[in-house]
C-alpha cells in the first residue's frame, strides 16, 4: 500500500486516500488478525461480508473481528478513489482492560453476515472526530496514560456505533420489513405437507441461515420491529398452525402433535397450554 510504518505497534489508523496500490494488486479476499473499524466513502467496488453484499456505496461503516472474511470485487476504475479511514486494533492492545471482554458483547463485531452501518453527515463527522483523536494520541509521545486515553476513545466510538445501529433498525424500515416478509414465507413453507413431521419446527439457526443474517442480528431486528424474539415468532407460527389443524380437521391431538414434529403428544399439549393458557382439547371444544 506504500504506507509508512505505524507509529504504534498494536494500533493504527489508515486513511484510504493515502493508499497508492493499484486495483490489479487488490486481493479478492482478506482475513487479518485485528479488530477492524472502517468508514468508506465513494467506494467503486463491492464488498461482501459472509454471504451478503453491502448495499450502500457511501457513508458506510463496518466492523470485523479477527479472522473474519471480507471479499472485494466489482471494481470499475483503474485506481482506488474511495476515501475514509480504517482503524486497526490488535487484540493484545486490549489486554488487562475492561474492553477486552466488553468488545465481544458488541453484536456488530460478531455478525457472520454483515449489516453495514449507514451514517448521516452529522454522525460521520462525530465518529471521524473520535478516530482523529485516537490518531493524535498514539502519534504523541507514549506515556503511562496513553493506553487508557485511547481505550476511552475506542469505547466512546463503539458506544456511538451501538446507538446509530439502533437508529438504523428504525430508519431502514423497508429493508427490515423485507426480512419480516421473507421470514413469514419461510415459516409457512416449513409448515407445508409433512415437513414438520420429518424435520421438526425450524430453529433460530436454520431461519437465520436461510435469511442470510446472523442469529443475533435477526433477534435484535425482530425485537425492534415486533417486540418479539426469533424463537417467540417461530413458536407463535407453530401455535397458529396447531390452531388451524385443531379447528379445521378431525385429526386427533396425538396425530396433530406428530404432524407438528413433536415426538411425544404430552410435549405438544404442555407447549400449547403454556402458549395459549388452554389445552388443545379445550381449544377444539370451543368450536363444537
Amino acid at each position: 500500500m506504500e504506507l509508512p510504518k505505524p507509529h504504534h505497534p498494536l494500533l493504527t489508523v489508515v486513511n484510504f486516500n493515502e493508499i497508492k496500490r493499484k486495483l490489479d494488486n487488490v486481493p479478492q479476499s482478506i482475513i487479518h488478525y485485528f479488530y477492524s473499524i472502517a468508514l468508506k466513502r465513494n467506494f467503486q467496488g463491492k464488498l461482501k461480508y459472509g454471504q451478503q453484499d453491502f448495499d450502500f456505496d457511501s457513508g458506510m461503516m463496518h466492523f470485523m473481528s479477527p479472522k473474519q472474511l471480507l471479499t472485494i470485487g466489482g471494481h470499475q476504475e483503474t485506481n482506488v478513489k474511495h476515501s475514509g479511514w480504517l482503524l486497526l486494533i490488535h487484540p493484545d492492545f486490549l489486554w488487562n482492560t475492561t474492553l477486552a471482554k466488553k468488545i465481544k458483547g458488541y453484536e456488530y463485531f460478531s455478525y457472520k453476515v454483515s449489516e453495514a452501518l449507514y451514517l448521516s453527515e452529522k454522525e460521520e463527522v462525530l465518529v471521524s472526530g473520535i478516530v482523529q483523536n485516537i490518531e493524535q494520541e498514539y502519534q504523541s509521545s507514549i506515556d503511562s496514560y496513553s493506553q487508557e486515553v485511547i481505550i476511552s476513545h475506542i469505547e466512546l466510538l463503539l458506544t456511538y456505533s451501538e446507538r446509530f445501529y439502533q437508529r438504523q433498525f428504525i430508519t431502514r424500515k423497508i429493508a427490515n420489513h423485507k426480512i419480516l416478509i421473507h421470514l413469514e414465507a419461510l415459516l409457512i413453507e416449513c409448515c407445508k405437507g409433512s415437513k414438520l413431521a420429518a424435520n421438526g419446527f425450524p430453529t433460530v439457526k436454520y431461519v437465520s441461515e436461510k435469511l442470510n443474517v446472523s442469529p443475533n442480528y435477526l433477534s435484535r431486528l425482530l425485537k425492534t420491529l415486533t417486540g418479539q424474539s426469533t424463537i417467540q415468532i417461530i413458536q407463535d407460527k407453530l401455535i397458529d398452525f396447531a390452531k388451524e389443524r385443531l379447528s379445521t380437521t378431525e385429526l386427533s391431538v396425538n396425530e396433530i402433535a406428530y404432524e407438528l414434529g413433536f415426538e411425544h403428544p404430552q410435549s405438544f399439549s404442555k407447549f400449547f397450554k403454556i402458549k395459549t393458557n388452554t389445552t388443545p382439547l379445550e381449544f377444539r371444544n370451543t368450536f363444537n
